[in-house]
């Protein structure tokens, strides 16, 4: 491969003067072994090839720790997202461009007003324990999220207000208020559907194209497949392996070595070398990835006090993280984790850039007798220490102390997230706003890292909901923003792209607007050429 920087300049060059079309320019950026953004999501280098079966697929991933669980209450990066998906199927599954579509639910009604929902269950599907699918299955998949559980998605669920079979293949839900985006939060990575009644996480059933053969959490997944998956040209391989390797490096080195044909998270700062491998193809999805941020919980002092929350906000480096951290593989964050692609994102919010003036202004205005400590770790994300090390030098000119702790990468999700008053933390891309705000910021929700919670900010978040006049829906999505921007605990400094590395054997692989590893899907779609 030559240098895709190069070819994708002479792409373009040619697109402007009219001597490629837009199909064409597209076509020619595939051909080279890149994604375009956002807007153009598209990367394969055959896709029109027909998949094939057999093979053995190594994956290499950053996104999980020795306390993994095939519990789906308790998935909280990565590795076991794409785990569940080999075995196991969600409710609904998300195309290429973000949208909901279906899956164990292959299709719905709504009545109007958003607030009675019918589902219809797929029919002949089979459980890897032989057992058929039917409506008690998905019901009891969703009803383990809800009431006494510490599953993320119990914030997600509280708006069901009663979900019934209505016959084996129907179930109906009704919702406390209306929300047009209803279908879009069944899509949760942490609703996958098991057998009604299984509780027995050591041996995970699903009807997924594959079962397990082995789990060695921190280690090693294995998995073998099933055959006939019920999805046409889905689950090619005859096993899938995963291999947890926290370091980017070494991810990158078992890549260009062969010792597995794909990996997420690549390091940008070198993964311009990579690109110029031969045997390697990168997909790249621009300003859609990982939302990189520090957070503040509120209810801790110092963090109580709101000027000191903006100060930390204006005392960040961002462009300096993004060039010497990212290597300009990502863009901006502007203190919330919406991204300028959505259709509700605020544009009008001035972005907060580098300001130790303001930033000193806001410290001395806060009178705070104690400087702020910030944990942080590996675990967070790969570059997550480097990062913070930028962010204590540039808040040393506003005259901030920033005191860092460095904290063991084993355990970080479970001992210091949600635990700590100050620490890093990112989150992927969620398909609608309202998924994104209800599950990070709104006041029942288990993963508001921040623990900021407002009523007014949840009155306004519900009445989006049921608004379907899209103008007025962005106006409403857009002061939720302000408030977060304004208010909330959330330093957002940098929305990264996606960098996933595979062998060029590899086919079936494109960006996707949701995760990396094409929706963390990459074991069920892919194929060996």
């Amino acid at each position: 491969m030559t240098d895709f920087g190069q070819k994708l300049t002479q792409a373009e060059m040619m697109a402007k003067k009219g001597a490629l079309s837009r199909r064409d320019f597209m076509q020619l950026a595939a051909a080279v072994g890149i994604a375009v953004p956002m807007a153009s999501t598209i990367f394969s280098k055959a896709q029109a090839q027909e998949p094939k079966k057999g093979g053995n697929l190594k994956l290499g991933m950053e996104g999980g720790s020795a306390s993994d669980s095939w519990d789906p209450r308790t998935y909280s990066d990565s590795i076991m997202m794409m785990a569940s998906l080999t075995i196991m199927n969600g409710l609904i599954e998300f195309d290429s461009d973000g949208k909901a579509t279906g899956e164990l639910l292959e299709s719905w009604d709504v009545q109007p007003g958003a607030q009675k929902w019918v589902f219809n269950v797929r029919k002949d599907v089979t459980f890897s324990n032989g057992k058929k699918l039917d409506a008690d299955d998905i019901i009891y998949s969703i009803q383990i999220h809800r009431g006494e559980t510490k599953s993320p998605a119990r914030g997600l669920l509280q708006q069901i207000e009663e979900i019934k079979v209505l016959s084996p293949h129907q179930i109906g839900i009704t919702l406390s208020s209306g929300n047009i985006d209803f279908p879009a939060i069944l899509g949760d990575n942490h609703i996958v559907v098991i057998p009604k009644d299984h509780t027995d996480w050591q041996n995970p059933i699903g009807t997924g194209a594959y079962a397990l053969e082995s789990f060695e959490p921190g280690v090693r997944i294995a998995v073998k497949n099933r055959g006939d998956y019920w999805k046409p040209n889905r689950g090619n391989f005859d096993t899938v392996e995963i291999l947890y390797i926290q370091d980017a490096a070494a991810r990158t080195a078992a890549l260009q070595s062969g010792e597995v044909h794909g990996v997420n998270r690549l390091d940008p700062r070198t993964v311009e070398l990579l690109m110029k491998e031969p045997s390697v193809s990168v997909v790249r999805t621009k300003g859609t990835g990982n939302r990189f941020c520090f957070v503040s919980r509120v209810t801790d002092d110092p963090f109580t006090n709101k000027d000191l929350r903006t100060a930390l906000k204006w005392g960040i480096d961002r462009d300096k993280i993004i060039k010497q951290v990212l290597n300009g593989y990502a863009i901006l964050g502007n203190d919330h984790i919406l991204d300028p692609h959505d259709p509700f994102y605020n544009s009008d919010l001035p972005q907060r850039s580098y300001d130790p003036d303001k930033a000193s202004f806001y410290f001395k205005k806060a009178g705070v007798s104690s400087n702020a400590v910030l944990q942080t770790s590996e675990g967070a994300w790969g570059s997550a220490v480097d990062c913070a090390e930028i962010y204590q030098q540039s808040l040393k000119a506003a005259g901030i102390d920033l005191g860092l702790s460095k904290v063991s990468a084993d355990g970080y999700w479970s001992n210091v997230w949600l635990k700590a008053p100050f620490c890093a933390s990112y989150w992927g891309r969620r398909p609608t706003a309202d998924q994104t705000l209800s599950l990070v910021y709104s006041s029942s929700s288990d993963w508001n890292e921040t623990n900021w919670k407002v009523p007014e900010f949840d009155k306004l978040l519900a009445e989006a909901r049921v608004e379907f006049d899209d103008a007025k829906r962005k106006e409403m999505y857009g002061k939720c923003q302000e408030m977060i921007y304004e208010d909330g605990g959330t330093i957002c400094f940098a929305i990264a792209d996606y960098l996933d590395g595979y062998s060029t054997s590899i086919q079936g692989v494109k960006p996707h607007a949701r995760y990396d590893m094409d929706d963390n899907r990459v074991a069920e779609k892919a194929w060996f050429d």
